[in-house]
């Protein structure tokens, strides 16, 4: 399993994102957790997130989740063409409920497993592979609904890692007071965490992790 996962955009170290994914370099970009911007926000977002991605050598296409709710056959055989699937960072629980309704959750831990290609995100595309979304209220809205999706979720993380990373961790970001309050639920919780500050990163590859 190959996983990168940043706070804040590719982070400081998206050299290693390169080299993690290898030689083929076609990556899908998943904006749905942006879903309550406008189609022109997602588009500019589209092209920033692909333009950085261009700077390590891959090409990239969207993956639009809501095009595969209910359709979850169809996006298996959609994502069997990227070696590297990004997801970008927003609210996690538009993030949840895009997965769970197109079966993407239970389709990557598969490919996954099968060492089939990488997952990589930032914000909430990172904090979605831990055990659990428990406190994750304290940073996002639980109750906004975009357009097309069902208001019901899990609090079920895909699990992928032991532990809920808390991103923008003493960051220069608007999030960063947030989640201090976070950390304290996690504590508080004894649940287990990883803090990361904008530019860090967590690796996992093979079973062994790396922060840098």
């Amino acid at each position: 399993m190959r996983l990168y996962l940043s706070s804040y955009r590719l982070g400081n170290h998206h050299e290693e994102l390169s080299l993690l994914v290898g030689v083929k370099k076609h990556a899908g970009i998943i904006l749905n957790a942006g879903d309550s911007a406008s189609k022109e926000e997602l588009n500019l977002r589209f092209q920033k997130q692909s333009e950085n991605l261009k700077s390590l050598g891959f090409t990239s296409e969207e993956i639009d989740l809501r095009k595969y709710f209910g359709k979850s056959d169809d996006l298996k055989k959609f994502l069997t063409r990227f070696n590297l699937i990004w997801v970008q960072g927003g609210n996690i629980f538009f993030l949840q409920r895009a997965f769970e309704q197109s079966g993407f959750n239970l389709i990557i831990k598969e490919m996954l497993i099968n060492d089939e290609l990488v997952y990589a995100g930032y914000s909430a595309g990172a904090v979605i592979v831990g055990p659990s979304l428990e406190g994750l209220s304290i940073v996002d809205d639980t109750k906004e609904v975009p357009k097309g999706y069902l208001p019901e979720y899990s609090m079920k993380g895909l699990n992928l890692v032991d532990f809920t990373i808390a991103p923008h961790y003493k960051s220069d970001h608007p999030e960063s007071p947030s989640v201090d309050k976070l950390v304290e639920y996690f504590e508080k919780n004894n649940i287990k965490y990883e803090t990361l500050r904008d530019g860090e990163v967590i690796i996992i590859n093979d079973g062994n992790k790396i922060k840098l």
